[in-house]
């Protein structure tokens, strides 16, 4: 994981080098602003207390001026800085939760990363490397501000200014000290309650109707209110841990400053200098001290990251990839012996559970094909192939059609990026789909999934087959493609898939209970899973 983060954090390393300096910058304009707006208050006090002829030979114009400035530069270099270091920041987790995605699809099998478990991992733990990213400028700002901190507590006393290094380093060494042993546990709780709670969360959310339907929002309830209460205890005792931390924090300071007022032998001016410069030494410590703290919380994240970026990325394995289309497919086994050549077509049947889905979801490269699944792909066995090899060769249009939250362009798109509209619509009308998508208010552009429109069964399995048309690989695989269609739809769909197929010479593997899509592979191309005919 840490290689995965250098890798995206490479091109943004500039951005976070010119947000360390930044950071720095404004850390210094803040604790000089502090420490002279003091000697200049202090000062002009003690003039006019001396007599109207000490305050008019007192110089208010330069301390003024440099205050002005002081303050312009703090504030442009803070904003510079969140600038900066956000937007490198950003743009770095935007391409770790691209890789790491990257990594949930080279699995052998997808499905063994629930959509709860992805969408925590990707949202929530990423999100907590953030914290570690944008506090990456705290480490130069904290040596800044601890050096012109002691640079002005010089000024009033050396031993003042070793007191003041003294406390610094101490109270860096109480925070590592202290995280692992008050944060490091309730961290981990909470991250993990957090995570199931999200997970369970989005697997509910899929099955709200099912929930409504038999009643089980208040099971339900009571099963998130424990995961919430167990996030809620962790939570209570990160907070006092941090609260122990800061306190430690805050004490140290209370002591620099004491320290400097005993210590100091210079003029009262300088004294108040010195006193808070050291307090604006130990505030530019404080955004360091916290990101130790919250470190427990990134290590936390890092742990569940790990096992899913070691995976190999997809990218790279399809780099090494080699094969050419597949030409043939064979099935051998448990007494079945079936070879089908490129643009051939097979039809499968049998009873519910004798699987057929799992066959199709096994060529598909979905779910993992065993040493002895008896399936090989240009004689050789799928087991052998990398994944990408064999979910290149076959299309897919699964039982169950997934859409993503988009327009209908953008799911068709999934198959092939780039395509054209005029390509898009082709592929609707073979799929019997183009009437509907004309029909509705923003044609292609009409948004579906969450907040949008809501396609029937019919029409989502429709919309599968049509991006499975688009795909262009050289077989296509068809879960039920007649399952929420009228008889009437059934055959038109069916007469235009066989033209379809025809013309590109694509091959098909159907699994159908219909005659109508049995036929479509012609007689003697049927098995039977259960019978074997």
């Amino acid at each position: 994981m840490d290689r995965l983060l250098a890798e995206a954090i490479g091109p943004e390393r500039r951005a976070f080098r010119i947000a360390g300096l930044l950071a720095a910058a404004a850390t210094i304009s803040a604790v000089l602003l502090l420490g002279l707006s003091g000697w200049f208050i202090t000062g002009a006090a003690l003039a006019g207390l001396a007599g109207v002829l000490a305050a008019q030979g007192f110089n208010y114009l330069v301390p003024s001026a440099l205050i002005r400035l002081l303050a312009i530069i703090r504030t442009t270099a803070r904003y510079g800085e969140r600038l900066c270091g956000h937007r490198g920041a950003l743009l770095a987790l935007a391409a770790v939760r691209a890789r790491l995605f990257d990594r949930i699809l080279s699995e052998r099998d997808v499905r063994a990363v629930s959509a709860g478990d992805a969408v925590t991992r990707l949202v929530q733990d990423i999100g907590a490397l953030e914290d570690r990213l944008i506090r990456r400028p705290a480490l130069p700002a904290a040596l800044a501000g601890a050096a012109i901190g002691l640079v002005l507590a010089w000024l009033a006393s050396p031993w003042a200014s070793l007191v003041l290094l003294a406390l610094l380093v101490g109270l860096v060494l109480w925070a590592h000290l202290a995280t692992p042993h008050l944060l490091a546990s309730a961290a981990t709780d909470m991250a993990a309650a957090l995570a199931r709670l999200k997970a369970g969360m989005v697997d509910y959310a899929a099955a709200s109707p099912e929930i409504l339907a038999y009643d089980l929002a208040p099971a339900i309830g009571r099963s998130l209110a424990v995961e919430t209460a167990e996030l809620d205890s962790a939570r209570r005792r990160f907070a006092r841990g941090e609260a122990i931390i800061d306190a430690g924090l805050v004490l140290g300071g209370g002591i620099a400053m004491g320290a400097m007022l005993i210590l100091s032998h210079a003029s009262l001016p300088l004294t108040v200098l010195a006193v808070l410069a050291a307090a604006g030494a130990i505030e530019a410590l404080s955004g360091y001290v916290r990101g130790v703290s919250r470190s427990a919380l990134v290590a936390a994240a890092l742990s569940r990251l790990e096992g899913m970026a070691g995976q190999p990325s997809a990218l790279v394995r399809k780099a090494t990839a080699s094969m050419a289309p597949a030409r043939s497919i064979a099935f051998d086994r448990d007494g079945l012996h079936v070879r089908i050549v490129a643009g051939e077509r097979l039809g499968i049947s049998g009873k519910s559970g004798s699987g057929k889905t799992s066959l199709l979801e096994t060529l598909a490269g979905i779910r993992p094909a065993g040493e002895h699944c008896g399936i090989a792909l240009d004689d050789q066995l799928l087991a052998s192939l990398p994944s990408e090899d064999v979910r290149a060769a076959f299309a897919l249009s699964p039982q169950d059609a997934q859409l993503l939250s988009g327009t209908i362009r953008d799911n068709l798109r999934v198959a092939r990026p780039g395509l054209s509209d005029e390509r898009l619509w082709a592929a609707l009308e073979v799929a019997c789909l183009a009437v509907d998508i004309r029909a509705m208010p923003h044609g292609l552009d009409q948004w579906v999934g969450d907040g949008g429109a809501r396609l029937s069964g019919g029409q989502r399995k429709r919309l599968s087959i049509a991006r499975a048309l688009l795909a262009g690989r050289p077989w296509l695989l068809l879960d039920e493609p007649s399952e929420g269609l009228d008889m009437a739809t059934e055959a038109r769909l069916a007469g235009h898939l066989d033209a379809w197929l025809r013309e590109t010479g694509t091959g098909v593997v159907v699994v159908s209970h219909r005659p109508t899509f049995l036929s479509l592979v012609g007689k003697g191309r049927t098995i039977n899973l259960k019978d074997r005919r």
